[in-house]
């Protein structure tokens, strides 16, 4: 995932505490090991940024990548967990805060370099092989 919010307006320690909630939220979300999370913050000079119209005015955006076939409201709930997180960590009016979750095929995400549909079919059968 990555959050998109103006330049200069957060304490580095501040961007990381979100960076850390939003990776577990995700991992929490949609079940999935944290180890494979990835959060990014971009920070954009407040000059290069427009809300409204208005240059500089704070109102930080978000994408998840989930792949596809994912729940509805495993979705939803990302989409309310997210902007919550980003509420409280950062302390910007929830009105302010928009977010994308990104559905992608498996078979055009890589885990490791292996497509993510046969990744998780190979830890599905280890899986049941360990337990049988």
């Amino acid at each position: 995932m990555t959050v998109h919010l103006l330049e200069g307006r957060h304490p580095a320690g501040q961007v990381s505490t979100l960076l850390a909630g939003l990776t577990q939220r995700y991992a929490a979300v949609l079940e999935s090991p944290v180890e494979r999370v990835r959060a990014f913050a971009q920070l954009h000079p407040p000059q290069l940024w427009s809300t409204g119209g208005e240059p500089g005015v704070e109102a930080p955006y978000f994408t998840a990548l989930v792949l596809a076939g994912r729940p509805v409201a495993q979705r939803h709930r990302l989409l309310a967990d997210f902007t919550d997180l980003i509420v409280d960590v950062l302390g910007v009016p929830r009105s302010s805060v928009r977010g994308r979750i990104v559905p992608v095929d498996p078979d055009d995400w890589g885990i490791g370099g292996v497509p993510a549909g046969a990744a998780r079919r190979q830890e599905i059968d280890a899986r049941a092989a360990a337990d049988s």
